[in-house]
């Protein structure tokens, strides 16, 4: 799964996501989502969530099952 639906994001979901400053690189960082922060159903970019670590903040690129 991509990470562009709200819907298929969960509280507790590990998720891989790309920081603001990791956009360029592409450097993906792995956690679990703690908020989700984008409030529409799909982004084209990925929607934006908060990790339970460190409470990162980025879009998500990939949906861990």
């Amino acid at each position: 799964m991509n990470g562009k639906n709200r819907s298929q994001i969960k509280i507790g979901q590990l998720v891989d996501i790309v920081l603001k400053k990791d956009q360029r690189s592409g450097k993906l960082t792995r956690g679990h989502v703690k908020r989700i922060l984008t409030n529409s159903a799909n982004h084209p970019h990925g929607i934006k969530v908060m990790l339970v670590e460190e409470d990162q903040v980025g879009r998500v690129q990939g949906i861990i099952e």
